[in-house]
């Protein structure tokens, strides 16, 4: 099955194709969507329905008739009331920049104890129709002191997973992709 994924993030699109190996996914990019859609929602749904929609809207436009999925996702702290949130791409202010998100997460959580965390993602399968299936999934840990293992990818460096007795960062995209909050996400959407 052919679906579109109304995301432009590298490493997402990455986790994605390996989670469902089985379908074709296309980016934004390999139907001509190039523009950025302003996540302004409050909520995981609302961030992951508005993204669905806007690419929905576009291939309508197109004449192709796709299922879209979108996620929103991020990291949530006990300790911070659930910060950052849906904020998690733009903790520090600027969107993206995952060096100073976890420089501010970790100055935040400096002499606090508690540092059990989750991440939990929202996937939305969205049809030409307006109709859409939802699908939830979180995974727990807690954040570490310092970075551990690789960088590239968000908060993982720093989330040590109760499941893998280890850091998302140094665990292969194998062993991440079969305990993350987005497999989970993806496993309760195409479930249902």
């Amino acid at each position: 099955m052919k679906i579109v994924l109304a995301s432009n993030n590298k490493n997402k699109i990455k986790e994605f194709k390996q989670i469902l190996k089985d379908d074709e996914i296309l980016t934004m990019y390999d139907v001509g969507f190039y523009d950025e859609i302003d996540e302004t929602g409050e909520t995981f749904l609302e961030n992951a329905l508005i993204k669905a929609k806007t690419i929905s809207e576009f291939l309508k436009t197109k004449g192709l008739d796709y299922p879209v999925v979108a996620d929103d996702s991020g990291l949530c702290v006990e300790a911070l009331n659930g910060e950052p949130g849906v904020y998690s791409a733009r903790y520090s202010g600027v969107h993206g920049d995952d060096e100073a998100n976890r420089q501010k997460l970790l100055k935040k959580l400096e002499g606090v104890e508690n540092r059990k965390a989750y991440f939990q993602c929202i996937t939305v399968e969205y049809f030409s129709d307006g109709s859409y299936k939802v699908g939830d999934g979180r995974t727990y840990g807690t954040i570490t002191y310092k970075k551990i293992g690789d960088e590239t990818f968000g908060f993982d460096c720093l989330f040590l997973s109760d499941d893998l007795n280890k850091t998302f960062g140094e665990a292969s995209a194998e062993e991440k992709n079969k305990v993350s909050h987005r497999f989970r996400a993806i496993k309760d959407l195409f479930s249902k």
